[in-house]
Formats: structure tokens, C-alpha cells, sequence
């Protein structure tokens, strides 16, 4: 038997801070906008990389973000967080969730498709489970959990497909998509830890840490965001999207399905957005895949599904 952790209790907040839960259909259409937006992004972030630099690229999308949340903030007049402590862990969460993996992606962007991209997205789920078995040790793995863990990590070598590299694009580019959601899972972990009990809303816990995540941003930009800038309708576009949708409105639509579903059920939504991804990187930019990469993309979700325990209670209730 596990022992959960407990924590302090949190901060009354506002009825204006707290936002009412949405009726199903409500979630239901949050969780498909979240599939199709951040199964998007990845071709958004290929296009807007024909015209800016990766971190140019990361800047714009934080920047832009950052800006909607803000505006939703001074829209339904919600309180910011006021605890310094709460501000500093928010901190690290910007550098693991947003300023660290988006950099990383961008960066892998140039070299690998962004079909390919959204397929190692895919493996945020296992990231977490590793992580989480590291670092809260009041969870603990059962043999389906290390089953599932054993069936992702083939299903991320089959991807890898280290017979032959070459064809995907340069090993370090694929490695720099597992550094990503190495980020999540650590940033998943470390949000359940140290931000879940303060108990602010989700459109207050995103504002702050895409707020803190442009800051970095911005910070870095004299040393790191130098270069050429061409901007056309294309790359204007994409960035509108990838930072008014993808991290803007997105991280709130995430936030809500999780209070609504439940963390297990709202993080199947990443065994769509490589569907999204893989589509519309061969429709729009002409993409092709190789065989081993959506073989490997099955047994990576098969194996989350499995450590979730999914696979049992779906056979469960099959056989009732």
C-alpha cells in the first residue's frame, strides 16, 4: 500500500480566482482543440523557422503567449499569485516546461521533420513515469508499470532506429526531442510537488509561468536571439498560432481537462498530437516517413497505456 504525500493546505482563494468546471461537451471540445493545436505545432514551428532563428522562434511564441494570458488576467480581473516561495518554484517550472524543452525542439527543428518531432513528443508520458518514480518515492511502479516502461523504451529505439540514423536526421536532433520531454516529465513531477497546493486556477498558474518564461526569454535575447529576420504571411502566421493557441490558450485547456478528467485520462491526448503532427507535416510539407517510425509511435503509446494500466481495465470492463 502507497503513502501519498500530503501537503500544506492551500490559500483561500477568490470566487473571482476560481474558475467554474465546464460541462463535459465543454471538455470534450478542450481536449480536441489541445490535440489538433499542439499536434500543430511542430509544422508551425518548421514554418516560422524559414524566417527566424530557434531561440528568435521561442522568443516570439513566449512573448506572444504570455500576452494572451495577461489579457485574459486583466479580462476576468484575477488575482497573481502573491507568495514569493510560489514565484520561485513557478520559475523553475518556466525553464523545464517551456524555456529549456521549446528551445530544444526549435533547435531539433531545423534538422528532423516535424512529424518526427511530434512522435517523440509522444513520449512525455514515459519521461514522467521515469521521473516520477525517481523523485516522489511514495509512488512506486507495479509490473504493469515496469512493463509499460520496458515497452516504451523499445518503442523509443525502434523510432531512434539506431541501425540507420541517417535517414531520420542527425542522432544529436532526435536526442534533443528526448531532452524535451525529459524536461516535461521532470517539469510534471516538480508542478505536482511544489505548485498543485497552492490552489490557484488554471488560467492564473499558466499566465505566471508563461509570464516568468518570456522574462527568461527576454533576458537571453541580447546574447542568444541575434540573426537575420525574414517575416512573411507564413511565418507570421505560425507564430500568431503557435503562441496566441499553442501557448496561450492551450496550457488553460490543459489544466481544465485534467481537473475535469483526471491526470491519466487528460494525458491521452498525446497519443493524438503525433497523429496531427505526422499528417500534416506529409500534407503541407511534403514529409515521408519510414517504417520504423510509426511502428515505433504504437509501442511507445502501447506501453503507456499499459504502465497507466489502461489496457487491463479496458479488457475489465470488456469481460463484464
Amino acid at each position: 500500500m502507497t503513502r501519498e504525500r500530503t501537503f500544506p493546505a492551500a490559500p483561500r482563494v477568490r470566487a473571482a480566482d476560481a474558475a467554474p468546471l465546464p460541462a463535459s461537451r465543454s471538455v470534450l471540445a478542450r481536449y480536441l482543440a489541445l490535440a489538433l493545436t499542439w499536434g500543430a505545432s511542430f509544422l508551425f514551428i518548421k514554418v516560422a523557422l524559414t524566417g527566424l532563428s530557434p531561440v528568435q522562434t521561442v522568443l516570439g511564441r513566449l512573448t506572444l503567449g504570455a500576452l494572451t494570458l495577461n489579457a485574459i488576467m486583466l479580462v476576468t480581473r484575477r488575482r497573481w499569485p502573491r507568495q514569493p516561495r510560489l514565484w520561485a518554484h513557478l520559475g523553475v517550472v518556466a525553464l523545464l516546461l517551456c524555456v529549456v524543452p521549446f528551445l530544444l525542439f526549435a533547435w531539433a527543428g531545423q534538422h528532423i521533420p516535424s512529424g518526427l518531432s511530434s512522435i517523440y513528443n509522444a513520449t512525455t508520458p514515459l519521461m514522467t513515469m521515469f521521473v516520477t518514480l525517481a523523485a516522489l518515492r511514495q509512488e512506486r511502479l507495479d509490473a504493469a508499470g515496469v512493463l509499460g516502461l520496458l515497452l516504451g523504451a523499445a518503442g523509443v529505439v525502434v523510432v531512434l532506429a539506431p541501425w540507420n540514423l541517417s535517414e531520420a536526421g542527425p542522432g544529436w536532433a532526435q536526442a534533443a526531442c528526448l531532452g524535451a520531454t525529459f524536461c516535461y516529465g521532470l517539469a510534471f513531477a516538480y508542478t505536482r510537488r511544489f505548485v498543485v497546493s497552492y490552489g490557484y486556477d488554471a488560467p492564473t498558474i499558466a499566465a505566471a509561468q508563461i509570464s516568468v518564461a518570456a522574462l527568461i526569454m527576454l533576458a537571453l535575447s541580447p546574447l542568444l536571439a541575434g540573426g537575420p529576420v525574414r517575416l512573411d504571411l507564413p511565418v507570421v502566421a505560425s507564430m500568431a498560432a503557435l503562441g496566441v493557441l499553442g501557448t496561450g490558450l492551450a496550457y488553460i485547456w490543459n489544466t481544465t481537462v485534467i481537473a475535469r478528467w483526471g491526470a491519466t485520462a487528460a494525458s491521452t491526448v498525446t497519443y493524438l498530437t503525433p497523429l496531427v503532427g505526422v499528417v500534416l507535416g506529409v500534407l503541407v510539407l511534403g514529409e515521408t516517413l519510414t517504417w520504423n517510425q510509426p511502428l515505433g509511435a504504437v509501442i511507445v503509446v502501447i506501453g503507456i497505456m499499459a504502465g497507466q494500466g489502461l489496457i487491463g481495465s479496458w479488457s475489465g470492463r470488456r469481460s463484464r
